[in-house]
């Protein structure tokens, strides 16, 4: 056995260990014959690199599939990256653009062999990273969402789909990115509130009788306005429905109809309806009867102006940027007399969340899947409890997305991605199947056919991810046996990107729910609860944090915030206290070694006989039945509570400190036993540190990583918990007595044991146990007593009035004035604070932070002056 240095530097002991789990297999034992645990880890984006969330996802798996591992089942983490369409063709053309060059120099191989050079060079940054945050997940069979076999499961998936009657193409309006120019779905579109103004327009009647006032926040849309609507039961026009009216700038000539959607409580009660560039507008105009493909665009996808298919758009308005348009539109209305008023209004915008840029609704041809069915299934699986919601608050929100669903569109017109199977013929018929070959046989000629130049959604394909990475569609022996996965870990924000549609093509394809448990969990906010953003400087990199603290640190800090249904606050002095938690494990280690302490040689408890050598087996049968009811719980915050208190206070602050000076031949064999158990339950969580001082104690047949979860066979012990208790109580209470007093610990302090309740057995603890309480308490032999000694201070013990004469330690009058004018001091401030949260004013008006920091300081100092008091009050 070689000692363990003095200094715990987890920077090399993490990359030695990483290297050789993974080399010896061990993040996939062969265990054909165990029950099976499946988790899937949500596909990181090739482009990407580790973020906070990350580190909070991907360690909440980490710590469900090690204890797996550890319980001896055939545990299976699924791991790969997805192609992520707009992401990584975004960087290869930023990579382009570096050389003076863009996407359309190459043809569609090229740039697609372009993309793949980038992915094989500069696609693994992620998967290293997540290496370092200690995943243990199955890398030799790591998947990738346009890998060879995942790609068959997905055109398998859309021609199956097809035949059905799920996929169709249709056109409709989209939210069209012109940045990047392709279709997002609702769930890619971040809405803000940015300044902007609301034109009020004149539209003259075309028979002279007058006009109708609209109001619009786009006003260059008026170039495609098809009608005005007005509310059916509005007086005011109940004579005008059905007349026409002749557009300013365009003369075309529209009807004013009547529909529910203009509100008579707005404006002038009159709304311009535009088809083909308002969602509203597009349900309006269907109803008004006018057909998609009869819809004006005046948009090409660029969002520059283009004509119209009647052709009534002046000339020196085409070709302009849309929002240039919008100013010439206006100033050609204003100069017609059309214009009416102009006013400033907050207007809630919609922006790619990639591009940035204003997305429009445009009409365009687009592949949809009907998900209204497939959606109703996975509502009937989560109300049969086939599928768990955790924490069970957010399945309100699962249900409302649900059963409000809308057609998926799942076409993107961008090059890098799972090209569509359809071919067309020159009358645009639509032939959908897996070759080419076999789209010609449909046709039925030598008819020439054009394959679909779109790619699908890459949510289309990362809904396959639970089971197409296990070899789906053919039937793999790890498709049978590890689906459905256990459960899966998921941030909220992809409840329905991605979550809702795994459930969705599970059920349709499997005929069974993907997963049987959705845990979710909320976002990692800065220290003031702040989202993370690069625009705001908040961000948190878990790669420093890792340098810093190492990555045992920064789990644990994961794993002990994550709270279901709350955000984590994440603050740095939290990973730096568990880094302390870290050494505090590998100092109890050393001083272990040092007095003879070695690994156990039984998964069973040792047999003892000492008080204190069978409290501690009491109590780590106590902690393993609190960590594995919050195991089954999901609840992160329970476990981590559950094993730092009892291997921080339990054992080291108590255990090691009264067993000190004593470790004869059962000490070291309960030691080193009780040890053992705290690493293999804090493995999960801290898997770099016990897997060093797994081995560092001793030689072992095997490593940590494998090693059973711990079934210690035995029971608490009633007796030895209760005299352990009282001697943890007496010696906690007589050195805050002497903190609380000043008293200095060159005083041995005589312990006068008042007559009354537990007196007697008060006495024969501390005659039992004198040697350790002097040892740690600094007391001296025990006094029986009928009433306390003059100039004493007191303290109850497990009922038990014990008093210790201060008159020789202390100077009791200068005591007694500082305490006082200590406690004077904090009910000062405590008063003051809460006289300021108690006004309005501040509560309103003052930053948030400002108003929690002011509560928690009022709350601190009402804890000092309650404790001054109390401790004045020991004085007498």
């Amino acid at each position: 056995m070689t000692d363990l240095p003095k200094t715990f530097e987890p920077g090399p002991i993490e990359t030695r260990w990483y290297q050789h789990w993974e080399e010896s297999g061990a993040f996939r034992p062969a265990r054909p014959e165990a029950e099976p645990f499946t988790i899937v880890m949500p596909p990181p984006n090739v482009t990407g690199s580790l973020h906070i969330g990350h580190a909070l996802d991907n360690t909440l798996q980490d710590i469900l599939v090690r204890r797996a591992r550890m319980q001896g089942k055939d545990a299976l983490w699924v791991v790969g990256t997805d192609h992520a369409g707009i992401a990584t063709q975004m960087v290869v053309e930023r990579q382009l653009n570096a050389h003076q060059q863009k996407r359309t120099d190459f043809t569609r191989d090229q740039f697609v062999d372009k993309v793949w050079e980038w992915k094989h060079e500069s696609g693994g940054q992620i998967t290293r990273q997540l290496r370092r945050l200690g995943a243990s997940c199955d890398w030799a069979n790591e998947r990738f969402t346009m890998d060879e076999g995942f790609s068959k499961a997905v055109l398998h998936t859309f021609v199956e789909l097809h035949k059905r009657g799920r996929i169709y193409r249709d056109k409709r309006l989209v939210n069209w990115d012109p940045k990047f120019q392709t279709a997002i779905s609702d769930l890619e579109v971040e809405t803000r509130d940015q300044a902007g103004k609301f034109w009020t327009l004149r539209y003259p009647l075309a028979d002279g009788s007058g006009h109708i006032e609209v109001a619009t926040t786009r006003p260059e849309t008026m170039l495609a306005d098809m009608a005005v609507a007005v509310h059916p039961e509005d007086a005011r026009y109940t004579g005008h429905v059905g007349k026409q009216i002749k557009l300013p700038i365009t003369g075309r000539l529209i009807p004013i109809v009547a529909d529910e959607h203009a509100d008579p409580e707005l404006g002038s009660g009159a709304v311009k309806v535009t088809p083909g560039h308002d969602f509203n507008d597009f349900e309006v105009g269907k109803r008004a009867g006018f057909k998609p493909a009869e819809m004006l665009n005046m948009l090409d996808a660029a969002a520059n102006i283009c004509q119209t298919a009647d052709g009534l758009i002046p000339a020196d308005l085409l070709g302009l940027e849309r929002f240039e348009a919008r100013k010439r539109v206006v100033e050609l209305l204003d100069a017609a007399g059309a214009l009416v008023k102009v006013e400033d209004r907050t207007i809630a915008t919609p922006l790619g969340d990639r591009s940035g840029v204003v997305i429009e609704p445009w009409l365009t041809d687009q592949w949809y899947v009907d998900v209204k069915p497939l959606a109703e299934r996975v509502v009937e699986a989560t109300k049969s409890g086939a599928i768990k919601v955790v924490p069970e608050t957010w399945s309100k929100t699962w249900f409302n997305w649900l059963e409000g669903i809308q057609p998926w569109c799942v076409s993107r017109q961008l090059w890098w991605g799972h090209r569509i199977p359809a071919w067309y013929d020159a009358d645009g018929n639509a032939f959908v199947a897996l070759s080419a070959e076999e789209a010609q046989a449909q046709a039925g000629d030598d008819r020439p056919l054009t394959q679909d130049e779109d790619v699908l959604d890459t949510w289309f394909s990362s809904a396959l991810w639970p089971f197409a990475t296990l070899g789906w569609p053919e039937q793999t022996e790890d498709l049978a046996r590890h689906y459905p996965n256990d459960v899966l870990i998921s941030g909220f924000d992809i409840l329905f990107f991605w979550d809702a549609r795994m459930a969705m093509q599970g059920l349709e394809f499997m005929d069974e729910v993907p997963w049987r448990i959705l845990y979710l969990h909320g976002l990692v906010r800065d220290a003031q609860g702040q989202k993370m953003s690069k625009s705001k400087g908040n961000t948190v990199d878990p790669l420093g944090l890792i340098d810093k603290y190492g990555a045992d640190a920064l789990r644990f800090t994961m794993a002990a915030m994550e709270s279901q249904g709350r955000d984590i606050k994440l603050e740095e002095k939290r990973v730096e206290g568990y880094r302390n938690f870290a050494t505090k494990l590998w100092n109890a280690a050393r001083f272990l070694q040092m007095n003879g302490v070695g690994p156990s040689q039984s998964i069973a408890a040792p047999q003892a006989t000492k008080p204190v050598n069978r409290w501690i087996i009491g109590e780590v049968v106590e902690t393993l039945t609190r960590l594995n009811r919050a195991f089954d719980e999901l609840r992160f915050d329970g476990m981590a509570d559950a094993i730092y208190h009892f291997t921080w206070g339990t054992f080291c602050d108590w255990y090691v400190e009264l067993v000190k000076g004593g470790f004869d031949e059962e000490t070291r064999a309960v030691a080193g036993w009780a040890f053992d158990q705290i690493l293999v339950m804090l493995h999960p969580f801290m898997p770099f540190l016990t897997e060093e001082l797994w081995h560092g104690m001793g030689a072992r047949p095997y490593d940590l990583i494998v090693a059973q979860w711990p079934a210690p066979q035995a029971s608490g012990d009633a007796e030895a918990k209760a005299k352990v208790e009282a001697i943890i109580a007496f010696i906690e209470g007589i050195r805050t007595l002497r903190a609380e007093l000043n008293v200095p610990w060159t005083a041995t302090l005589v312990p006068h044991v008042l007559a009354g309740e537990g007196s007697s057995a008060m006495l024969d603890l501390i005659a039992q146990e004198g040697a350790t309480l002097t040892r740690m308490g600094k007391v001296g032999p025990a006094v029986a007593a009928d009433a306390p000694p003059a100039g004493s201070a007191q303290i109850v013990v497990g009922g038990a009035t014990v008093a210790f004469p201060l008159g020789d330690a202390i100077d009791l009058d200068a005591e007694r004035a500082r305490l006082a004018k200590a406690a004077e001091a904090a009910e000062k401030d405590r008063d003051s604070l809460g006289a300021r949260l108690g006004n309005p004013a501040f509560a309103e008006r003052a930053k948030p932070e400002a108003v929690a920091k002011a509560r928690a300081d009022h709350e601190a100092r009402s804890a000092e002056a309650e404790r001054l008091r109390a401790a004045l009050a020991r004085l007498g």
